[in-house]
């Protein structure tokens, strides 16, 4: 957080205690606002014994407490200086005009990868953007304001979206430190969204954005207990996020419940005219709440057993299990194991086209949005970075981006094949598998337990479901599964194109028997 924004706010009050004004007269809010989801808050405030103010207040408060002091968590780079100015408007709209919907005065934590244009900046993490303001909101995010959220400020992300280096560690960046995971401080938060999933986790916050390239919602999410939704491809407008490519980035909603990661999702989608992936845009926009308590239907779940770095800990398999078990008494009927195909190429296809996307996205964002450093490219960056490398690189290096700098065009043959070939491996796995096998719906554990945070070796990942959907573009999601010892892993929910309601809805029965979601203990250390 830049401090001088934190030091406007230590005046605000003590931690546990929500201010507000009204008529002139200062009232005092003891309300613990922990685990309370958006409808119980949308009651209180329409019923007069909350307000927006009063909310924003209380987060404020408990950042201070538990993000910059405590156990400093580390998860918000900046706190917007005009959270409490725009919480009162609203306040002061919803008794003249009455509320815009479900997240009128509600807080909502960003990616700092995310153009907002106001006073906060933009950064991806990096102090080569130090001080860059965005002209203007992302896509998503007027409409995010236009539904009467109130923007509390930007988390920190591994830098650059996890993309920096081929031995980075998850959470860290060099604009805002190391964020920490709350059930156990020096396990990994996962990344790149690490400071979104930390933040809602802890009760930062009551939703929040990440950004997911592979992996980097759903990965934070499961990492950190909550649910994170990876939209289809082009569901949520590109345009006004820092990029690491093009054909697979989104935003995605992060939260503690299924039902409000839906109505994050309802006020994050839009169509874009101007984004060439809002081509496959839904005639009629979904409800995404909408039959969320309709149970399973009748669906097929394919249980995917081979997903990548098979994990062999028998507390994920034991809980997986028991989420299997769920469905089944659910009446769905399941095929295990699924069969997905040889995807044994899957992997370095799509680095390929990451590095040639990532040269060349990231140019075109830089170039029309300006940094005050004059950045304009890779070779600028990587330039910064050797001449500031205490600063910018202390524990590791910028060998993927010395590799991306490497590449040609959006022309070249290579990046042609290894976009055909990554896109054909991913998509035609998921849809062979629901053509001939019948299968609605791949289930897989999101995650293994956090691991140790190691700035020798950097991340030690040992399971993941993340790639098929990223790469293919269709969307999953992510929800508690259970815990293993003090840590969450959770189980992933993968589909086809557009297939988000029958996702949540399958979530939300899952959320409902498993119970799984469980408080952060704060916990230094475990063997």
């Amino acid at each position: 957080m830049k401090l001088r924004t934190f030091l406007l706010f230590l005046c605000l009050g003590v931690s546990s205690i929500a201010v507000a004004q009204e008529n002139g007269q200062t009232q005092m809010a003891t309300t613990n606002f922990e685990e309370v989801s958006v409808a119980e808050l949308q009651r209180q405030m329409e019923s007069g014994s909350l307000t927006s103010e009063a909310l924003i207040t209380y987060y404020l408060n408990r950042i201070r407490d538990l993000d910059q002091s405590g156990p400093e968590l580390n998860a918000v780079i900046e706190l917007n200086p005009d959270a409490i100015e725009i919480a009162r408007a609203l306040d002061a709209e919803r008794k003249t005009k009455g509320s815009r919907g479900p997240l009128h005065g509600i807080p909502v934590l960003l990616k700092a990868n995310i153009d907002t244009g106001d006073q906060m900046t933009t950064t991806a993490g990096s102090i080569a953007l130090r001080g860059h303001k965005a002209r203007q909101d992302a896509f998503f995010v007027k409409s995010l304001r236009e539904a009467g959220a109130v923007l509390l400020g930007k988390t920190n992300l591994s830098e650059w979206a996890n993309f920096r280096s081929t031995r980075s560690t998850s959470g860290w960046s060099s604009e805002g430190g190391q964020t920490k995971n709350p059930y156990v401080l020096d396990r990994s938060p996962c990344g790149s969204s690490s400071g979104s999933g930390v933040a809602v986790a802890a009760n930062l916050t009551v939703l929040a954005v990440g950004t997911e390239t592979d992996g980097s919602v759903v990965c934070p999410s499961g990492v950190n207990g909550i649910v994170g939704i990876k939209p289809t491809l082009g569901l949520v407008s590109r345009h006004g996020i820092i990029p690491i490519a093009h054909s697979q980035d989104t935003a995605g909603p992060m939260a503690r419940t299924v039902a409000d990661a839906a109505l994050l999702l309802n006020a994050m989608v839009a169509k874009d005219e101007d984004d060439p992936a809002s081509s496959a845009f839904p005639a009629s926009q979904p409800d995404y709440t909408e039959g969320l308590t309709d149970g399973v239907g009748n669906i097929t779940v394919g249980v995917w057993r081979t997903y990548f770095g098979v994990d062999s800990n028998p507390l994920v398999e034991e809980q997986f299990e028991q989420a299997i078990a769920v469905l089944k008494k659910e009446a769905a009927s399941i095929v295990d194991p699924v069969d997905l195909g040889d995807l044994a190429e899957l992997d370095d296809a799509e680095y390929e086209v990451l590095l040639y996307e990532f040269k060349t996205d990231l140019r075109t964002y830089l170039e029309s949005h300006g940094s005050p450093q004059g950045m304009s490219g890779l070779d600028d960056l990587i330039d910064f970075n050797e001449q500031n490398r205490a600063e910018a690189m202390p524990r590791f290096g910028q060998e993927i981006f010395l590799q991306a700098e490497k590449k040609g065009s959006l022309g070249d043959e290579a990046y042609l094949d290894a976009l055909k070939k990554s896109k054909t491996l991913a998509q035609e796995a998921i849809d062979v598998a629901m053509k001939k096998q019948g299968v609605d719906v791949l289930i897989a554990p999101t995650n293994a337990p956090a691991w140790t945070r190691d700035w020798l070796n950097g991340d030690h990942y040992t399971l993941s479901s993340s790639t098929l959907a990223a790469v293919s573009g269709y969307p999953s999601v992510t929800l508690p599964m259970g815990m293993a010892g003090e840590l969450p892993v959770g189980i992933s929910l993968i589909g086809p194109a557009h297939s988000e309601p029958m996702l949540l809805r399958v979530a939300q029965v899952l959320e409902d028997a498993l119970n799984a979601r469980a408080k952060p203990k704060y916990i230094p250390s475990v063997d």
